[in-house]
């Protein structure tokens, strides 16, 4: 194109967005979803927003898709009458100036094609070798909506893992609306391979789609794929290994002139809704597209940080020690990086200037260190060294513990794991696995996975639940995962683990290569059982009929594994007044309850002065916690 019409492209644009800003007041964002963003700028907002997005998620299997396109994704913008109920929006071959060269129904899902217009792909905006591994693919990644839309099978094809980007001279194919791969031309980038180029009419819809991916895998990042070339010149990944600015910076100038050039959409705005409506979050860039310039507005200098200080261990257990230190005085601190016994990789990254380090050995001596991180990410010189040694033996589980699994009628599927470490654990280091029987071959295989995100707290459990499940007694809105994962599309003749870093297991469900013989049956763990182990044992399980679910999601007494074990919370459910019994009520000196996604709803002190109940009939129906004298007990409001 040459400058005149660029420039005329644009301005088209521009003013197209006076027209469009109207449309935003329609845009049905929910009240409240944003807020705590208010005067939040840099990568302290884009954290904050991805625990928005990332906060309660419908997740649906990837061959979900195709019927869910018929939703999302129809042409009601170009080629067709807002009452299409058929033809599909393609990005890679649509024709907004006239009539496209082909078109398609969620129907028409194919595999590998030879020519333009033979069928669709369900592609990744971001390359699925990204965040996947050899044939196993990651979920919740792998079937997000936000980034995973329909697009002819040969376009898709031939994109392969090619970054979007600017092409030069060097063009390798242009086809039939426009869209090219080509050698790159991005603006200061070191990379010089491939790139596709889509039209200018969706070059913001897909930076769009790329930053929504950065701030939505926000804490996992770094485990994502970030050097598949051998050189700068040849690294196909979009993303940079970082977790906050999570994009190469000269990637990011053109993700961000596109955004400009091309603004959000009256169809970006309708599908964000619909796919709200599916998967319960939202792009931020669509309701709020000025938060790309403000998000990634840092301007670090090239000064490394000074070193944090005065780095002890105040607790030792016998898998885990507590760390804490002295900040760096640096103002433009990101984070801090640990180190253990020399090594040239850190084991964890905070925020914090403290940190439990899980996953050690008992009876052992470990050396730690700290290093401070700046927005430049340039690192500053260690901190003193902390010697410390493991316990021998303590009260702990030495990690998570699946404690029901339910197998039932349908698609009734669901795990409930606890945390009883005796520290917060961060989940996105763990993954539920499943492995198949494949018929033709005679051989067991693992399959895709699905991988956790986000922390829980000591004491703690949580609930995954197939969101296609139809249970009597729990909810979608109730579980903190809801996922139609090939992990929880087992029927009881799987072997199911709880992994830790890919292929450590943690707890299991059944006995690898073989067939199970968990089928039908609901299984709860036995409250003598302290300990997750990776041989799996019916001895260390009640069996329930198919279906049953009582106090899913809800320990009792014996299962908070607290140390006033005559602590009695009823009813539970509850309508009104919540009772609390036991022996030491005169010493609780306050109590505070939380909402299942961690937000403080009520607090009092000296509650049990002179009563014996917590008045909750204000409280909206669903799960909360009720944390009392250092423990937490989980009820749950009718």
């Amino acid at each position: 194109m040459s400058n005149f019409g660029y420039l005329f492209y644009t301005m088209k644009k521009i003013l197209f967005l006076g027209f469009l800003i109207p449309f935003f007041a329609f845009s049905q964002i929910p009240t409240g979803y944003y807020d705590g963003t208010t005067g939040l700028t840099g990568y302290a907002l884009k954290s904050k927003v991805h625990d928005i997005i990332a906060a309660k998620n419908w997740n649906w299997h990837y061959g979900d898709l195709p019927n869910y396109y018929a939703q999302t994704d129809l042409d009601k913008y170009y080629d067709h009458t807002a009452t299409n109920t058929t033809f599909l929006l393609d990005m890679y071959s649509e024709n907004p100036a006239g009539p496209d060269a082909y078109e398609y129904t969620s129907a028409q899902l194919i595999g590998n094609s030879s020519a333009e217009g033979a069928g669709y792909n369900r592609e990744h905006m971001v390359p699925q070798s990204t965040f996947s591994t050899g044939s196993i693919s990651g979920y919740p990644m792998y079937s997000d909506l936000f980034h995973v839309v329909p697009a002819d099978a040969r376009i898709n094809q031939l994109r392969s893992n090619y970054p979007y980007g600017m092409v030069n001279s060097t063009i390798h194919y242009t086809f039939s609306n426009g869209s090219r791969i080509g050698n790159s031309a991005i603006p200061g980038s070191p990379y010089t391979g491939r790139v596709y180029e889509p039209i200018n009419e969706f070059k913001g819809d897909i930076a769009r789609s790329v930053l929504y991916f950065a701030v939505r895998y926000e804490g996992k990042l770094g485990s994502f794929n970030h050097n598949m070339g051998t050189t700068p010149a040849n690294d196909e990944s979009l993303f940079d290994g970082t977790e906050e600015r999570a994009l190469e910076p000269s990637y990011i100038n053109m993700l961000k002139q596109w955004n400009t050039m091309d603004p959000v959409s009256q169809k970006e705005i309708d599908r964000n809704n619909i796919v709200y409506g599916i998967q319960k979050n939202r792009n931020p860039f669509i309701d709020h597209p000025e938060w790309v310039n403000l998000i990634w507005s840092e301007t670090p200098d090239a000064v490394a940080p000074g070193a944090p200080g005065s780095l002890t261990s105040t607790q030792q257990y016998a898998h885990f020690i507590n760390l804490n230190w002295a900040p760096s005085a640096d103002p433009d601190v990101l984070g801090y990086r640990i180190y253990v016994n020399g090594s040239a990789d850190p084991v964890a990254t905070t925020k914090d200037t403290s940190i439990s380090i899980d996953h050690l050995l008992p009876s052992t001596t470990y050396t730690f260190s700290v290093k401070a991180f700046d927005k430049g990410y340039l690192e500053s010189a260690s901190s003193n060294i902390a010697t410390a040694t493991t316990a021998a033996s303590d009260s702990f589980a030495n990690d998570l513990m699946i404690i029901k699994y339910l197998e039932g009628s349908s698609n009734n599927r669901a795990l409930e794991i606890i945390n009883r470490t005796g520290h917060p654990v961060n989940l996105n280091n763990y993954r539920i696995n499943i492995q198949f029987y494949n018929t033709t071959n005679g051989n067991y295989y693992y399959s895709d996975t699905y991988e956790l995100e986000g922390t829980v707290a000591n004491g703690d459990n949580f609930v995954i639940l197939n969101p296609k499940s139809n249970f009597t007694c729990y909810t979608n809105a109730q579980a903190k995962f809801v996922t139609a994962s090939a992990p929880m599309t087992y029927d009881g003749t799987q072997y199911i683990e709880l992994a830790y870093n890919d292929n450590i297991t943690v707890d299991a469900i059944g006995v690898k290569n073989t067939a199970n013989t968990t089928v039908d049956v609901s299984l709860y763990r036995l409250a003598s059982v302290t300990q997750p182990t990776a041989t799996f044992s019916f001895a260390e399980w009640q069996s329930n009929p198919s279906d049953y679910c009582q106090n899913l999601g809800v320990l009792a007494v014996s299962e908070n594994n607290v140390k006033d074990e005559a602590v009695l919370i009823y009813p539970n459910p509850v309508e009104d007044q919540l009772f609390v019994n036991t022996t030491h009520l005169k010493d609780v000196k306050n109590i505070r309850i939380y909402d299942f996604n961690g937000k403080l709803i009520k607090s009092e002190t000296l509650s049990f002065k002179n009563k014996r109940s917590i008045d909750v009939h204000g409280l909206n129906a669903g799960v909360y916690l009720l944390r009392m004298n250092g423990n937490s007990y989980k009820f749950i409001k009718k």
